[in-house]
């Protein structure tokens, strides 16, 4: 909970300074890279986030690779910040904060939809534009399939759920049936 409140801290931080230089789009693309770099490359991963590793050894490791990815001085000034604090273990964690308030800037919203069966193009247009207009925004699909769901879907855009599951309708008609 604190590592989560502490990455959530640092994101809100990065991201002001980043929308401060109207850079928050390519600030996000930088931390993609850096978080596939590290995703790949167990060795590197070690060296940055033991702190077994002398800080200027890993600051200096940092710097080598912001500089390979073409990093901005900002997102450079930060990572050697979280190294100082230790707190760049929580690199995956400030990640996610920063995607989500960058697509909450642009007026993004994330639904996840869980459905019976696979989505056909037409039926993913077709939910994605009625998420839209319940939820008033832009809606990005993360769609999987959940075959426990008898048929029917259930989406989730931010805290509101929509249950159009057959599981849930059969559920209702049942008890309705049992009140009656």
């Amino acid at each position: 909970m604190a590592g989560a409140t502490a990455a959530r801290r640092y994101a809100k931080a990065l991201f002001a300074l980043a929308r401060d230089e109207d850079r928050s789009v390519e600030v996000r693309a930088e931390i993609a890279r850096l978080s596939q770099l590290l995703a790949q490359n167990a060795e590197l991963r070690a060296v940055l986030m033991q702190p077994l590793h002398p800080v200027a050894q890993r600051r200096a490791v940092l710097r080598a690779v912001a500089e390979r990815l073409g990093a901005s001085p900002l997102l450079r000034h930060f990572q050697s910040f979280l190294v100082d604090q230790r707190r760049l273990v929580d690199w995956a964690a400030i990640e996610a904060e920063y995607g989500q308030l960058a697509d909450a800037a642009a007026g993004l919203s994330q639904a996840r939809v869980r459905s019976a069966s696979a989505l056909s193009d037409a039926q993913r247009e077709r939910l994605q534009r009625a998420l839209e207009r319940r939820s008033g925004g832009r809606v990005e699909l993360e769609v999987e399939v959940d075959p426990s769901l008898v048929g029917g879907a259930v989406a989730q855009v931010g805290d509101v759920v929509f249950d159009g599951s057959l599981r849930t309708q059969l559920r209702q008609l049942r008890a309705s049936l049992a009140r009656s």
